[in-house]
């Protein structure tokens, strides 16, 4: 059932990225609680502008079109030549950083505002070391991530 829901989504993103007029080829990456999407091609480029709002939206739609259906619990990470998994990445070199000061100087580090997605991968990241915990902050959809070392 999910390799049919894959294929959708994969003829979906095939059908708007060739609306846009770009040739992207899309790979499927099964994770525990997700599945990436992985855009690559010529053009790709453009879903990156504006710090990747086109593909932010892009996921958005994804998300919305496909999470209705029986697998409603299916999230979709829609990536483009690698511009999510460099920011991930990059969020988890600034986390452990963060995690490490908190120890060391014993104030509260902020990280965000950060969406849900990256929000999860920051507590799971902090959830791993014993002497920190981590808690979201704000009332919107982005939200700030506090550390702080354990007492």
């Amino acid at each position: 059932m999910a390799n049919d829901l894959n294929a959708e989504v994969t003829a979906f993103l095939k059908a708007v990225t060739s609306a846009l007029g770009l040739s992207l080829e899309v790979s499927i990456e099964p994770h525990e609680d997700h599945t990436r999407m992985d855009l690559e091609g010529a053009g790709g480029e453009v879903l990156l502008r504006r710090k990747g709002e086109a593909l932010d939206a892009l996921q958005h739609i994804v998300n919305t079109a496909f999470r209705r259906g029986p697998n409603s619990d299916q999230h979709f990470v829609v990536d483009c030549l690698g511009f999510r998994r460099a920011r991930e990445a990059e969020l988890r070199q600034m986390t452990h950083y963060l995690i490490e000061k908190a120890k060391t100087t014993r104030e509260p580090q902020e990280i965000g505002p950060l969406n849900p997605f990256h929000r999860r991968l920051v507590h799971l990241q902090v959830a791993d070391d014993p002497l920190v915990s981590s808690e979201s902050v704000g009332d919107a959809f982005m939200k700030t991530v506090i550390i702080s070392a354990k007492k």
